[in-house]
């Protein structure tokens, strides 16, 4: 033991920041890599010694770097009971995420190095993963290989991960497209570990190599690439259509799961359904109907964004409309009107799906009390619903961690910062009084005889972003539900192996019905 350590492990006395960090860093690590969850405590206790001295931007950043660090040793020895795996509720992967966002987020960030920008943004990719967030926990690792393309421990998670989300889908065609870019990701990873080994732990290049071998011998992946085309199908039959398709593309914004992988024209529809499924046959597919209306709600709402952002003209209905000038340079008009809309509909659509999961897992909610956010819990305050809790669904999950990020304080407070106001933005929107304007002034001092202080002050770019981003969670959110179903018919069908059933299809409503 040196001079000022404790007989808990180092101590912080004497110690300048940045070498305060280091011994931080360093018993994290080695509180992993021995499995000494008590070693991961002392470092926690130490980095909150050491915020209590005031850090740097860049220090705070990479302090909860390396809390995240700590509470993933702490969750890695609860593992150690395979039933703790599939708990819905996961207080150290809660902990890990909220210390990375916050990381993420913090205007620290970009003074990282880009090593260590890479490591925060995988590790956030793999904590959503694992929390059943797996359309989210791409958008990071994408994130960390837009810093640096050979940081192959994102390529290689990425790859791996997606081969979990394959196994949830119930199209073939589509979990074949998923395995040719997973080991597309996985070689990549096993040939960038040999150039630039520093990036990450080179022991892993046999469990990349061994996961690839899996991939191969389960798919054909040499007829996948023949038979593959991404660019068939088509972007519409005017260049506005192509335009607007182009645009969801871009955002991923298609009910498709091929979106998650391509940016080509194969994923320009909303091919997600529901799976098949089997009911009593005294019971009408009610389910059908109500992911139609779903589905449909979300491609209006996306419609009505890209209207609101792309026209710049006035609309007739817009003119002889009078309106007050209160010279704080508000935006009006049914362009901005749009957007309202659309955030307002995908706004709805948590809801309803809601509505829809209550009815599909027998859940009994009285009809008045079905919400996305009170779902879960028969209290506020209670334990998981059993049905739920007792699922080993992990597209369920999902959707449970989904609503965290809408409704629990804690978790709000910690997203990103187009998100982080939705919920707020959303009651103003719903029940009090929004002002669009054109940019948000700074306030120069507190008396301003044209500040509005009865509204909620939003400029447009903030509500168009906050929108878009609205837009990307209910889109992940009916990819969700729609594999949290076929996850739970096939538990259905293990379990009722022996049961007669037979067999109906339904066909397509025809786009040229839809007036």
């Amino acid at each position: 033991m040196q001079q000022g350590d404790t007989k808990d492990g180092p101590s912080l006395a004497g110690l300048s920041n940045e070498d305060a960090l280091q011994v931080i860093g360093h018993l994290t690590d080695l509180a992993d890599d021995e499995a000494r969850p008590k070693l991961a405590d002392h470092a926690l206790a130490l980095a909150d010694e050491l915020e209590g001295r005031g850090l740097a931007a860049d220090q705070s950043a990479l302090l909860d770097y390396f809390r995240a660090n700590a509470w993933a040793c702490k969750y890695h020895q609860r593992l150690a009971s395979h039933e703790a795996l599939w708990e819905f509720e996961q207080p150290e992967l809660r902990q890990q995420v909220l210390l990375l966002r916050r990381a993420a987020y913090g205007d620290g960030f970009q003074l990282l190095p880009p090593l260590r920008r890479c490591q925060i943004l995988t590790n956030l990719g793999n904590q959503l993963d694992t929390l059943g967030r797996f359309i989210e926990a791409r958008a990071c690792w994408n994130s960390a290989l837009a810093i640096d393309p050979d940081f192959w421990m994102a390529r290689a998670n990425r790859a791996r991960a997606l081969m979990f989300y394959a196994n949830s889908l119930y199209d073939p065609g589509h979990q074949c497209v998923f395995a040719h870019h997973a080991h597309r990701d996985l070689t990549q990873a096993v040939e960038l570990i040999t150039r630039s080994p520093h990036l990450g732990d080179p022991r892993l290049k046999n469990t990349f190599m061994v996961s690839a071998a899996e991939i191969a011998r389960h798919f054909d992946l040499a007829a996948i690439s023949d038979r593959y085309r991404p660019d068939t199908g088509g972007l519409g039959r005017s260049e506005a259509e192509r335009r607007y398709r182009r645009w969801c593309l871009a955002n991923v914004l298609f009910l498709n799961p091929l979106n998650d992988v391509e940016q080509a024209q194969i994923a320009a529809t909303d091919v997600l359904n529901l799976p098949n499924f089997t009911l009593p046959i005294d019971e009408p597919p009610v389910v059908l109907g109500m992911f139609n209306e779903l589905k449909q709600s979300f491609a209006s709402a996306r419609w009505l964004l890209w209207e609101g952002v792309s026209r710049d003209s006035v609309h007739f209905s817009d003119r002889g409309v009078t309106l007050a000038n209160t010279l704080d340079y508000p935006s009006y008009g049914l362009n901005v009107e749009k957007v309202r809309i659309a955030f307002r509909m995908a706004y709805s659509i948590f809801d309803k799906i809601a509505y829809f999961l209550d009815f599909y897992l027998g859940l009994g909610i009285k009809g008045n009390r079905i919400y996305f956010r009170t779902l879960w819990r028969e209290k506020e305050q209670g334990p998981l619903r059993e049905r739920i809790s007792s699922s080993r669904n992990w597209p369920l999950r999902g959707l449970y961690w989904l609503s965290k990020d809408l409704f629990e304080e804690g978790m709000k407070d910690s997203t990103d910062p187009d998100a982080r106001a939705l919920a707020e933005l959303r009651n103003h929107l719903e029940h009090k009084y929004v002002k669009v304007h054109e940019d948000l002034l700074p306030i120069r001092n507190d008396f301003d005889p044209f500040r509005d202080t009865l509204a909620y002050m939003v400029s447009r770019p903030h509500l168009e972003r906050r929108t878009l981003r609205l837009l990307q969670l209910a889109r992940s959110a009916l990819i969700y539900l729609s594999l949290a179903m076929h996850q739970e018919e096939r538990k259905r069908r293990n379990e009722d192996e022996e049961r007669l059933s037979a067999p109906m299809s339904f066909g397509t409503w025809k786009d040229d019905w839809k007036r």
